[in-house]
C-alpha cells in the first residue's frame, strides 16, 4: 500500500473519528456505535472512500488496541477492587459466562438445532468485547464502584468463556467417537495456563522498574514498551495476548511503587488506537450477513441477551452483590466482538460442515451487539451512577 493512502487514510479516519466523538457526546448514542456506523459509511457499504487496502492492516491495528485495553483491564484487578467487591465479580463473571452458553444451547436445541452446533454457539456467545467496554466506560467519564466492578467482570469474562469454548471443542471432537481424545482441551489450557505465566514473568519486573528508570517522568515508554513486548512474546509463543496482558497490568498494578502512572500513560495514548479500531471495524462489518440472518440468528441474538441478563442477575445474587450492581450489571454484558468471531473461525476450521451456520450467526450477531450493546452499556453505567447518588443522598 502506497505511503500516501496510508497517511491520507489514517488522517482522515483521526480527524472524523474527533468530529464524531464531539458529536457522540451530545447525543443518547456511545462513542463506540457512532464510530462503527461511520465505519460503515465510509467502507465498502457505504461511501467507499476507505481504501480496502487499509482495512488490510485491521489485524495489526485490532492487536495492539486489544493489547493496552487488556493492560487497562488487568490494572482494575487491583487490592483495592477486590478487597470490595471480590465475591461479586468472581461470581458474575462465572455465572454470566456459564448461564449464556448453557441458555444459548439449550435454546437452539429446543429448536431442533444439532447438539454440537449448539454447543458451540452458546460457548462463543459467552464471550464480551471488552475493548467495546473499555471505551463506554471511558467515555462516560464515570469511575465508582460499579465501573471498576463491570472492568474487572469483563476481564474475567473471556478467561472463562475460553475455558468452556476450549471444553466444547474437545466435546464436539469426540462426538460418536469410541476414542476420547482432549488434545484441544489440553491445547487451550496450555495457552491460558502460559498467558497467565508470561503476564506474570514480566510484571514482576515491569512492576519494579516502573518509576526508576526516569523518576518523575512520564512513562509512556515504558509502559508502551512492555505491552508491546508482552503482547509479541505472547503471539510468539501462541498464548493468548489478551490474557497475558490482563495478567501483566494485575501484577504491575498491585506491585509497583508509582502503580498508577503506567495506566494513565496507556490512557493518553489509548484512544487513537480505539478510534481507528472501531472506524475499520465498522468499514469490516459484513452487513450483507444481516440478511441471511434468518429465525435462527434472532433466536441466537435473543437467547444470548437473555444468559448474560440473567447470569448477571444470578451472579450478583450468589455474589451479595449492592442494589445497583445487582440490578444494571445484566445490561452492560452484551457488546460481542473479535473474541467471538475468533473462536467462530476457530470452530469452523476444525468443524467445515458448520462453517457456514457458525461465520453467518456469529458475524451477523456481532454486527447488532457491537452496535446496540454499547448503548445499553453506556445506559447502565449512567443510571448506576444516578442511583448510587441518590442512596448517598
Amino acid at each position: 500500500m502506497a505511503l500516501d493512502i496510508f497517511l491520507l487514510s489514517l488522517g482522515g479516519i483521526l480527524f472524523l473519528g474527533l468530529l464524531t466523538s464531539t458529536v457522540a457526546a451530545r447525543t443518547f448514542l456511545p462513542r463506540v456505535t457512532m464510530l462503527l456506523l461511520l465505519g460503515v459509511l465510509i467502507g465498502d457499504h457505504g461511501l467507499q472512500i476507505l481504501s480496502g487496502r487499509f482495512s488490510q492492516h485491521f489485524d495489526v491495528i485490532a492487536n495492539l488496541t486489544l493489547m493496552m485495553v487488556g493492560f487497562l483491564l488487568g490494572g482494575k484487578l487491583n487490592k483495592e477492587t477486590f478487597t470490595r467487591s471480590a465475591k461479586q465479580v468472581v461470581w458474575i463473571s462465572v455465572t454470566t459466562a456459564v448461564v449464556t452458553a448453557l441458555v444459548v444451547c439449550f435454546g437452539l436445541l429446543s429448536m431442533g438445532v444439532g447438539f454440537e452446533i449448539s454447543l458451540l454457539l452458546g460457548t462463543i456467545a459467552a464471550a464480551t468485547a471488552p475493548a467495546a467496554v473499555v471505551d463506554v466506560v471511558s467515555e462516560s467519564g464515570i469511575d465508582n464502584r460499579f465501573t471498576d466492578s463491570l472492568l474487572s467482570i469483563v476481564a474475567l469474562d473471556d478467561v472463562w468463556a475460553l475455558l468452556l469454548f476450549a471444553l466444547a471443542m474437545a466435546v464436539v471432537a469426540n462426538a460418536g467417537s469410541a476414542v476420547t481424545d482432549f488434545a484441544f482441551l489440553f491445547q487451550s489450557l496450555r495457552e491460558v495456563v502460559g498467558a497467565i505465566g508470561l503476564g506474570v514473568l514480566l510484571g514482576i519486573p515491569a512492576a519494579f522498574l516502573t518509576g526508576r528508570i526516569r523518576e518523575g517522568q512520564p512513562m509512556l515508554l515504558e509502559a508502551v514498551g512492555v505491552v508491546a513486548l508482552c503482547g509479541g512474546m505472547a503471539l510468539w509463543l501462541e498464548v493468548s495476548y489478551l490474557i497475558a496482558c490482563i495478567v501483566l497490568g494485575s501484577v504491575v498494578v498491585n506491585l509497583a511503587k508509582h502503580h498508577e502512572s503506567p495506566f494513565h500513560a496507556i490512557e493518553d495514548i489509548e484512544s487513537l488506537f480505539l478510534i481507528v479500531f472501531f472506524v475499520v471495524a465498522g468499514a469490516s462489518l459484513e452487513l450483507h450477513a444481516l440478511k441471511a440472518i434468518g429465525y435462527l440468528g434472532a433466536l441466537y441474538i435473543v437467547l444470548r441477551s437473555l444468559g448474560k441478563y440473567f447470569g448477571a442477575w444470578l451472579g450478583a445474587c450468589l455474589g451479595q452483590a449492592d442494589q445497583s450492581t445487582s440490578h444494571w450489571m445484566r445490561f452492560a454484558l452484551l457488546p460481542q466482538a473479535g473474541v467471538s468471531i475468533g473462536m467462530a473461525l476457530v470452530a469452523s476450521t476444525h468443524f467445515p460442515k458448520y462453517q457456514q451456520t457458525l461465520l453467518t450467526l456469529v458475524i451477523s450477531s456481532t454486527v447488532f451487539f457491537e452496535i446496540i450493546g454499547p448503548i445499553y452499556t453506556r445506559w447502565a453505567i449512567t443510571r448506576a451512577a444516578g442511583q448510587s447518588e441518590r442512596q448517598e443522598e
